[in-house]
């Protein structure tokens, strides 16, 4: 039962510590619970991608599948659908509860002292940090289980090319019928899975 009470510790430091959103918080998430040994780094990268098909935030998202999977990892005895339920739950109200209450009096703090100085230079520091935490999360999802886990050279050039191409359609708008467009997002992670279940079934 202990792996509960530290999956509850772990989420509650994300959920006051974690900021920029799900993406910044992508590397505290991964110390917390790759580290320990509670999930592999393979694992996690599977959790990110699952948490990106589905609706909703990532960090809760992420919250929810690894509490769920966790306990029955470090524990076999655990195993089963209310054990993992339990820790889903668990895990998703530490990630959220501390993250309401902060930003809930953050808000009210910030509209009461919109026009002040301190407040606009101290938000003029935290853009660019919370751009460069998205781009660590970036580079840290760009690692050996993401792009070639089997260790086959042909394997590895094709996960490149699905990178690129879905940078390239995400980030490119195409002209169609004399106007620009950007390809969505569900449309891109679709047409992924279909090239995935083609290159690698």
């Amino acid at each position: 039962m202990s792996i509960y009470l530290k999956l509850i510790w772990a989420y509650l430091k994300i959920g006051i510590f974690g900021f920029g959103g799900g993406y910044a918080m992508l590397s505290l998430v991964e110390k917390a619970v790759v580290d320990p040994g509670w999930i592999s780094e393979q694992m996690f990268t599977d959790i990110v991608a699952i948490s990106q098909m589905t609706p909703g935030p990532i960090g809760i998202n992420s919250a929810t599948y690894i509490g769920y999977v966790a306990p029955a990892t470090v524990n076999p005895a655990l195993q089963g659908f209310g054990w993992g339920i339990l820790g889903s739950v668990l895990c998703t109200l530490a990630v959220t509860v501390p993250s309401f209450i902060l930003v809930l009096n953050a808000a009210h703090f910030i509209r009461r002292h919109s026009e002040s100085g301190a407040i606009k230079a101290i938000f003029s520091g935290l853009r660019p940090v919370v751009v460069g935490l998205i781009a660590s999360a970036a580079i840290m999802l760009m690692n050996a289980a993401n792009f070639n886990p089997n260790g086959i050279t042909w394997q590895l050039l094709a996960s490149i090319a699905i990178c690129a191409g879905a940078f390239c359609l995400a980030w490119f708008p195409v002209k169609w019928k004399n106007r620009k467009i950007k390809a969505h997002p569900i449309f891109i992670i679709i047409l992924a899975g279909i090239i995935g279940l083609c290159l690698y079934y």
